[in-house]
């Protein structure tokens, strides 16, 4: 697969005889970081894909409209994250259940999950993300699991670096106390 830039994708995308090709790399080049990411907020792995298709169908459809005030990046994992969130909020209202108990759903799904191919302590780590408050999770996931500046995250989520620092220092916290208090 050729290795296009992001404002070479564009271009393409904006040119019609271009429009599916560029798409089609598009999604190749973001496909997997995407389904990680979705996969970290749903946890089911066919939710997951769900959620990626309406997130590259919205892609497609905004693709024309973005302007470039950010990169590329960061506007699909805010479309991404979005989808993932409305995904949740829909599932929440469509069995009437407090947020709670789709917390404690999503951690039956990963339990029963037939994709987890992680250790006991992988699986209490996940444990322990799902028991975060949602924004505290979405920040851990984006810089634990995937690694991102705070300045990525923030632009992605529409809040400051401070905001997430402490976001993040108090889902450390969190998670320690879970997992030390699950291994007693």
């Amino acid at each position: 697969m050729p290795n296009y830039s992001d404002k070479e994708l564009l271009s393409f995308f904006r040119n019609n005889e271009k429009r599916n090709y560029a798409f089609n790399l598009l999604v190749r080049k973001y496909q997997e970081r995407l389904y990680w990411h979705i996969r970290r907020i749903v946890i089911n792995h066919e939710d997951a894909n769900d959620v990626l298709q309406n997130t590259f169908i919205k892609i497609f459809k905004g693709l024309d409209k973005f302007r470039e005030d950010s990169k590329l990046f960061t506007w699909l994992y805010r479309i991404a994250t979005n989808e993932a969130i409305t995904f949740l909020n829909k599932k929440r209202k469509k069995y009437l259940l407090p947020i709670i108990d789709v917390e404690s759903k999503l951690v039956n799904s990963l339990e029963s999950d037939e994709y987890f191919d992680g250790d006991e302590l992988q699986l209490k780590l996940q444990k322990a993300v799902l028991s975060l408050p949602k924004k505290q999770r979405l920040v851990f996931n984006m810089k634990y699991f995937e690694e991102m500046k705070y300045e990525e995250i923030s632009k992605i989520l529409n809040t400051s670096v401070g905001s997430l620092k402490a976001s993040y220092f108090h889902a450390v916290k969190k998670i320690e106390a879970y997992i030390k208090e699950s291994c007693n």
